[in-house]
């Protein structure tokens, strides 16, 4: 039997060609004219002025091949963190949802299961797979199966964690992007390096230009690439921190409106 690709798939492939589209777009049609303007305003001004000393300029940074490279894979990254965000707001919209039905003090028996998991039952069947209904349905069936309330808590425990798990398995793209980010502008470095080495036979002669070329590329690689791993990682950590706290919250949801209401008799 033939299976779907899951949306996942599509989801990455899509957006890192989307990401590549419009960071070279970028590149092509503002960033690299506006540096060579820019570097041509400096070897007029040298030629009049040797001991001239440029400022930094953003344009200038940004323009070699290492930098688009890295703001790719941010752009990427970006467009990943924010489904992902999307979708920890999803699930935690569940929480404004009765899924049992119980009033103040009404309780359980492992007889009264599956009155009570109906309204799970009942859900359409891409929500009841959602975290919220699956982990309140585990521990019902559980609860139903074993007849100990200690079971079915355990079972609730055990889908929180293996959600926790999941969630964050998802993001090893992210982890990959933050790993690569900083690799690509490594790559930058050395090439910088290179072509330094490769002019320095005319530095020894008095003229430092290939050479001041050379480490310029190394230390616009380094520093574009290092702030941008900077900006990707702590995006990072604020997904996971969300992600963390719903599976927290899902974990006190199902106590107070499940567990608390379970009786062995």
């Amino acid at each position: 039997m033939n299976k779907r690709v899951p949306f996942d798939f599509f989801y990455v492939a899509i957006t890192l060609l989307l990401s590549v589209i419009l960071v070279r777009t970028v590149y092509t049609t503002v960033i690299r004219p506006q540096a060579e303007i820019i570097k041509q305003g400096w070897v007029e001004r040298w030629a009049v002025e040797p001991t001239f000393a440029p400022k930094p300029e953003l344009m200038v940074i940004l323009h070699d091949r290492e930098p688009e490279m890295c703001f790719i894979l941010a752009v990427w990254a970006g467009f990943i963190l924010g489904w992902r965000w999307s979708l920890v707001l999803r699930e935690r919209g569940l929480f404004s949802h009765e899924y049992i039905g119980l009033s103040a003090g009404q309780v359980i028996f492992p007889d009264d299961v599956h009155e009570h998991s109906r309204l799970i039952e009942q859900l359409p069947e891409d929500q009841q797979r959602r975290f919220l209904p699956r982990a309140l349905k585990t521990a019902m069936n559980r609860f139903g199966a074993t007849r100990s309330v200690q079971h079915a808590a355990d079972a609730a425990r055990d889908e929180c964690e293996f959600e926790a798990s999941r969630l964050d398995a998802e993001l090893s793209l992210i982890r990959f992007s933050v790993w690569a980010i900083p690799a690509v502008g490594f790559v930058g470095t050395v090439r910088g390096i290179g072509a330094a080495l490769q002019q320095a036979h005319r530095a020894a002669a008095g003229d430092v230009t290939g050479v001041t070329q050379g480490l310029g590329i190394t230390f616009n690689a380094t520093l574009v690439a290092l702030s941008l791993a900077i900006v990707v990682m702590f995006f990072l950590h604020q997904i996971q921190q969300s992600q963390d706290r719903l599976v927290l919250d899902a974990k006190t949801y199902i106590d107070e409106h499940l567990i608390r209401h379970l009786r062995e008799r």
